[in-house]
C-alpha cells in the first residue's frame, strides 16, 4: 500500500484509511476491538465527527489516555468535525470532542458540511475560532467537508483550508474530479468519503483501484464491522491495480448509475411526512444491487406506501446536497417497488 501526504499538513500515512461514522451503531467494546484491529494492521488515520453520536467515545476509549492496547497518540492521526454556526457552540464542541477523545490536540479539525466558505473578517467569527485554537495547540490542521461541489471549489480555492472532504468514488462526476484537481493545485489534502457511493458500490477491490489512481486522494472507508475492516486491511499487502477487467467493470457500472441517484446520506430528513427518504429514494437500486427479503417485508412495505403522503414541501429538495428532486425520484421508486412486489420486475 502506497503512503500518502496530505497537501500542506505533512500528515503521512497509508493510502487507507477508517471512518468511524458507523462505528457509532455497535457495541462499545466491539467498536474499540475493531478500531484498535485496524491500527495493527496498519491504518494510521482516523475520522470521526462530533454529530456521530458516540464515536468520538469509541476513539477515546480505544486510542486516548490510558487505552488497553498501549497505543501511543502520536502513532496516529484523529479529524473529527463541528457542525456548529456560532463561535461559542465551536468552542462547546471543541471541548466536548477533545474530552470524548481523551486527548488534548485534534490533528485535523474541520467545519462539518459546510454551506459557506468561512473567512477571517466575515463576520461570523467562525475561522477565527479556528486560528485561536490552532495557535493554542489544541488543533493541528484546519479542513472542511462539503456536499455542494460549488463550496468545495470556493473553499479549495481560498488557501484558507488544509485539507477537503468530499464524496468521491468511481460514480464520481467530471466536476469532482476537477475539484480532486484543483486539491493537488492548491496543495490541499484531499480526502475521500463516500467512497462506496452510500452501499450502492458492492466490489471493494474496484473502489480501492480507482481511489490508487490519484495521489492526492486519502480514502476513509466506513467500517462497523471486523470482516468488512479485513477486507480493506488485505488490501495493505496487495493494493488492486486498474486492470482491464476493473475498468470494464467500472464503465458498467457507471452506465447502470448514470443520472440522478439517492447515496443515502440522510441530510435531507426528518420527512414531516415521515417518509424514511433516504432508504425509500434508493429503493430500486437497493433491490438490485443489494438484495434481501427484508426490503420486501410488510414493514417496508408499508415504509414505501408513506411516499403516498408526501405533501411536495420540498423541504429535501432544499436540504439535499446533490440537488436531487426527490419528490420525483421517490414516487419513481414507488412505481418500481410496486412492479417489484407485483412480480412485474425481477430481482435477485
Amino acid at each position: 500500500m502506497k503512503t500518502i501526504t496530505l497537501g500542506s499538513t505533512g500528515i503521512t500515512v497509508p493510502q487507507n484509511a477508517f471512518g468511524a461514522l458507523p462505528v457509532q451503531r455497535v457495541g462499545m467494546d466491539d467498536a474499540v476491538t475493531i478500531l484498535q484491529r485496524a491500527y495493527e494492521g496498519g491504518m494510521r488515520y482516523f475520522d470521526t465527527a462530533r454529530a456521530y453520536t458516540d464515536s468520538e467515545e469509541k476513539l477515546g476509549a480505544a486510542f486516548g489516555e490510558g487505552n488497553k492496547a498501549g497505543i501511543k497518540r502520536g502513532d496516529i492521526y484523529i479529524a473529527t468535525k463541528t457542525a456548529a454556526k456560532t463561535p461559542e457552540a465551536f468552542r462547546k464542541d471543541l471541548e466536548t470532542s477533545l474530552e470524548k477523545l481523551r486527548t488534548d490536540y485534534i490533528d485535523v479539525y474541520q467545519f462539518h458540511m459546510v454551506g459557506q466558505c468561512w473567512r477571517p473578517g466575515d463576520g461570523s467569527g467562525m475561522y477565527e475560532c479556528m486560528l485561536e485554537a490552532k495557535a493554542q495547540g489544541r488543533i493541528r490542521h484546519i479542513g472542511c467537508t462539503a456536499h455542494k461541489i460549488g463550496v468545495a471549489m470556493e473553499c479549495a480555492e481560498s488557501g484558507l483550508y488544509e485539507t477537503m472532504q468530499f464524496p468521491f468514488s468511481y460514480l464520481s462526476s467530471k466536476k469532482d474530479i476537477e475539484l480532486v484537481t484543483k486539491c493537488r493545485e492548491k496543495n490541499v489534502g484531499f480526502i475521500a468519503m463516500k467512497g462506496l457511493a452510500g452501499g450502492l458500490i458492492s466490489r471493494s477491490d474496484a473502489a480501492m483501484a480507482y481511489m490508487l489512481q490519484y495521489d492526492n486522494v486519502l480514502p476513509i472507508w466506513g467500517i462497523q464491522k471486523m470482516s468488512e475492516l479485513e477486507e480493506w486491511l488485505s488490501y495493505m499487502d496487495a493494493a488492486p491495480s486498474m486492470t482491464d477487467e476493473i475498468s470494464s467493470f467500472i464503465e458498467g457500472e457507471k452506465k447502470e448509475l448514470s443520472g440522478d441517484f439517492c447515496r443515502g446520506c440522510g441530510y435531507c430528513l426528518p420527512c414531516p411526512a415521515g417518509i424514511k427518504i433516504n432508504n425509500c429514494a434508493r429503493m430500486s437500486l437497493m433491490l438490485r444491487r443489494a438484495p434481501s427479503e427484508t426490503w420486501l417485508s410488510k414493514e417496508w412495505q408499508a415504509e414505501m406506501e408513506k411516499i403516498e403522503n408526501c405533501i411536495n414541501c420540498r423541504a429535501c429538495t432544499r436540504k439535499c446536497p446533490y440537488e436531487l428532486s426527490t419528490p420525483e425520484l421517490l414516487k419513481k421508486n414507488l412505481a418500481d417497488y410496486r412492479r417489484v412486489l407485483a412480480g412485474e420486475i425481477k430481482v435477485q
